[in-house]
């Protein structure tokens, strides 16, 4: 586990493993750091590791945001000219 505290930001971000994040004894323990932060009027993201390849993942995005932007100006194009 790793803990990011950001107090200039008042965030704290908490990442897991695979192993961790299926740990209920380490899962209930993040309540603690839950309640410190939130007395602090921090905000707390919990990050997971996933099962998925991040590279190809990355990669499908990519791709993706390439075909949907050119879409979403076409569609604003047509909005603005009404």
């Amino acid at each position: 586990m790793e803990i990011n505290v950001r107090d200039d930001k008042k965030i704290v971000d908490i990442w897991l493993t695979n192993a961790e994040k299926n740990d209920p004894v380490l899962r209930k323990g993040l309540n603690d750091i839950y309640k410190k932060y939130k007395e602090m009027k921090y905000l707390v993201a919990v990050f997971e590791s996933g099962e998925k390849d991040l590279y190809q993942g990355t990669l499908d995005l990519l791709a993706y945001n390439k075909r949907r932007i050119p879409e979403l100006e076409v569609k604003k194009e047509k909005q603005a000219a009404l």
